[in-house]
C-alpha cells in the first residue's frame, strides 16, 4: 500500500494541474516584488530571463509586449491545467502540494553539495562550492529574494522548457540524428548557455572556471530534474536553492 501510495505521489506530482499550479506562488511573489522593490524613474528590476523573453514579445509587440507576455503565460498555464483536470475527473489533493514542497527543498539543500562535489571531482578543487562574487552582492535581501524566485520561475521556463526543447527539435530535423542522441546534445548545449548566462549583465558573476562548470553542471542537472519530476517541482527546486545560497 505504501509503495502504491508513493508511485501515485511520483505520477501526480508532474500532472499539469499539479505542476503548473504548484509553480504559482513563485510567479504571483516574483510580480508582487518586482512591482513593490520598482523605483520611480528608474524602472523595474527583473530576472534576466524573464527580460529576454519580455523583450522577445516587446520587439514583435511594441510597448504591448510585456502585456502580451504575461498574458500568454497565464493563459497557457490555465489552460494546461483546465484540461488535465478535465481528463482526470479528480479533485486536487492538498497533500500532494505539502509533498512537492517537502521534495523541492529537500533538493534544494543537497543540491550545492552535490553539484559542487561533482565539480570538484572534474576540477580537483572544492572552489567549486564557492560562486564568484558580483554585484548581487551589494543589493538588498528582498532583491535577492525577488531574483531567486525568478530564477526558479523564469530560468527554468526559458532554459530547459523552451531552449532545450528548441535545440533538441533543431537537432533532430537539421541533423537527422536520433531522438535520444538530439536530447543528450540539446541538454549539454542548453547547461553551456546556461552557465554563460551567469556572467552577463549588470549582476553577472566574475568569471572563473570553477563557477562555469558548477553552473553548467547545474545546467545537466537541472534538466534530468525537469523530465524526472516535472516544471513545477524543478522550478520550486531552483528558487529554493537560490534562496539559500543569496540569503544565506
Amino acid at each position: 500500500m505504501r509503495n502504491k501510495s508513493i508511485s501515485s505521489y511520483f505520477k501526480l506530482s508532474r500532472a499539469h494541474r499539479y505542476s503548473i499550479l504548484f509553480a504559482l506562488p513563485l510567479l504571483l511573489g516574483y510580480q508582487a516584488l518586482v512591482t513593490l522593490l520598482a523605483e520611480p524613474g528608474r524602472g523595474e528590476l527583473r530576472n534576466g530571463a524573464d527580460a529576454i523573453l519580455r523583450g522577445a514579445f516587446t520587439s514583435v509587440a511594441g510597448r504591448y509586449g510585456p502585456t502580451i507576455f504575461i498574458a500568454a503565460v497565464v493563459l497557457l498555464g490555465v489552460g494546461l491545467v483546465a484540461r488535465d483536470l478535465k481528463r482526470a475527473g479528480d479533485r486536487l489533493r492538498p497533500a500532494v502540494f505539502v509533498g512537492m514542497l517537502g521534495e523541492s527543498a529537500t533538493l534544494a539543500a543537497l543540491f550545492g553539495l552535490v553539484v559542487g562535489l561533482a565539480t570538484a571531482q572534474l576540477l580537483g578543487s572544492l572552489h567549486a562550492l564557492a560562486l564568484g562574487g558580483g554585484q548581487i552582492e551589494k543589493v538588498s535581501w528582498p532583491t535577492r529574494l525577488m531574483l531567486s524566485l525568478g530564477a526558479g520561475l523564469y530560468e527554468e521556463l526559458f532554459f530547459r522548457v523552451l531552449l532545450v526543447t528548441a535545440l533538441a527539435a533543431g537537432a533532430r530535423i537539421l541533423l537527422g540524428v536520433s531522438t535520444r542522441t538530439a536530447g543528450v546534445c540539446a541538454a549539454v548545449l542548453g547547461a553551456l548557455i546556461f552557465s554563460a548566462f551567469h556572467y552577463s549583465g549588470p549582476f553577472g558573476d566574475k568569471l572563473e572556471l570553477q563557477s562555469f562548470v558548477f553552473r553548467a553542471l547545474s545546467g545537466l542537472a537541472f534538466s534530468g530534474l525537469y523530465l524526472l519530476r516535472g516544471f513545477g517541482i524543478t522550478a520550486w527546486t531552483h528558487s529554493l536553492y537560490d534562496a539559500y545560497l543569496l540569503l544565506g
